[in-house]
């Protein structure tokens, strides 16, 4: 499995205003197309999910709940549809730009804390998607890091579907960890419980 193996790496991203770079210490795998339902990729290729059936080290950008963008390293053969959610790092370049973008953010710890952060942090959005991680020409680039002495594993956060895999993967004791939250029933199972009350 990529993900653990993402772990140290650093992510950096060339704005106008400056570069931000942040050293990856929590990731969730999301696997290919029938093989894991929690994924974007599950039913097949979409127009949303088009990108993460492409070639691997491809940036995969969506919206998430309407409210905040997400990012993904697109890991698979072409036509799986696997892909890596960024979920947190620690802020190693340029934490005053940082800082002007997550102005909520009380330690440096939380400046990329869970993935909405994480791309606030880097201003990672929709004009993203399809970056070529691994170009150095490239706005947003991926690089090889030192890996953590200690990684652990468990559970993806917020999700109500295949919650048994351990798939979500973190450094061991790194502050910028975002906290473990279970997701609740998927909206069906719900009402289909509810009718039964």
């Amino acid at each position: 499995m990529v993900a653990p193996s993402l772990l140290g790496c650093w992510v950096v991203a060339d704005r106008p205003e400056g570069q931000v770079a942040l050293r990856l210490t929590e990731v969730e795998a999301y696997s290919g197309a029938g093989e894991d339902p929690a994924s974007h990729a599950h039913r097949g290729p979409t127009p949303r999910a088009e990108i993460m059936f492409g070639p691997p080290g491809r940036l995969y950008v969506y919206f998430s709940y309407g409210v905040h963008w997400c990012a993904n390293v697109v890991v698979g053969p072409v036509g799986r549809g696997a892909a890596v959610l960024l979920r947190a790092g620690e802020v190693v370049a340029g934490e005053p730009l940082a800082r002007s973008r997550r102005p909520a953010a009380r330690a440096a710890r939380d400046l990329a804390r869970g993935p909405a952060r994480l791309t606030q942090a880097l201003a990672i959005g929709p004009d993203d998607r399809g970056a070529a991680l691994l170009d150095p020409a490239s706005g947003v680039r991926l690089h090889r890091g030192s890996p953590p002495a200690d990684v652990s594993a468990g559970p993806r956060v917020g999700i109500s579907v295949a919650t048994d895999l351990p798939w979500r993967f973190w450094e061991t004791g790194a502050p910028s960890v975002s906290p473990f939250r279970a997701g609740g029933k998927p909206r069906r199972a719900a009402r289909q419980d509810q009718a039964r009350d």
